[in-house]
C-alpha cells in the first residue's frame, strides 16, 4: 500500500518560515516525482512544486519561486518543502503528491495523494 504522510504544518507569522515533510512508503522512490499542492478555502487545488530524485530537478509555480525550496536533502523516501518569507496568501492545506515520472517533468498526472497538513500564515 502506498502512503504519503505529510508533517510540519502549523501557524506562523508573515515573513516566517516552515518546513513541510512528505514521507513516502510502498512506492519505488526513484520512479516517482514527489510534489506539493495546496488548497485554500473556497479555491481550487493549486500545484506548488515538484521534485525528481533521479536528477534533482525541481519545479515551482510562479508565486513561490525564490521563497520555497523543494529537496530530498539526501533522504531516502522523504521530500521537504522549505517555505520562507511566508505570506498570508500562502495559507492553505498542503498536500503531498506522487506522480509516475515520464518524459515530461513535472509529471502530467498524480497517482497518489497524502491527506494534507494545514499551513496558516497570520498577517
Amino acid at each position: 500500500e502506498v502512503q504519503l504522510v505529510e508533517s510540519g504544518g502549523g501557524l506562523v507569522q508573515a515573513g516566517g518560515s516552515l518546513t513541510l515533510s512528505c514521507a513516502s512508503s510502498g512506492l519505488t522512490f526513484d520512479q516517482y516525482a514527489i510534489g506539493w499542492f495546496r488548497q485554500a478555502p473556497g479555491k481550487e487545488r493549486e500545484e506548488v512544486s515538484w521534485f525528481s530524485s533521479v536528477d534533482g530537478a525541481a519545479y515551482y509555480t510562479g508565486s513561490v519561486k525564490g521563497r520555497f525550496t523543494i529537496t530530498s536533502a539526501g533522504a531516502k523516501n522523504t521530500v521537504y518543502l522549505v517555505m520562507n518569507s511566508l505570506r498570508p496568501e500562502d495559507t492553505a492545506v498542503y498536500y503531498c503528491a506522487a506522480g509516475l515520472m515520464t518524459v515530461t517533468f513535472p509529471p502530467p498526472d498524480v497517482d497518489y495523494w497524502g491527506k494534507g497538513t494545514q499551513v496558516t500564515v497570520s498577517p
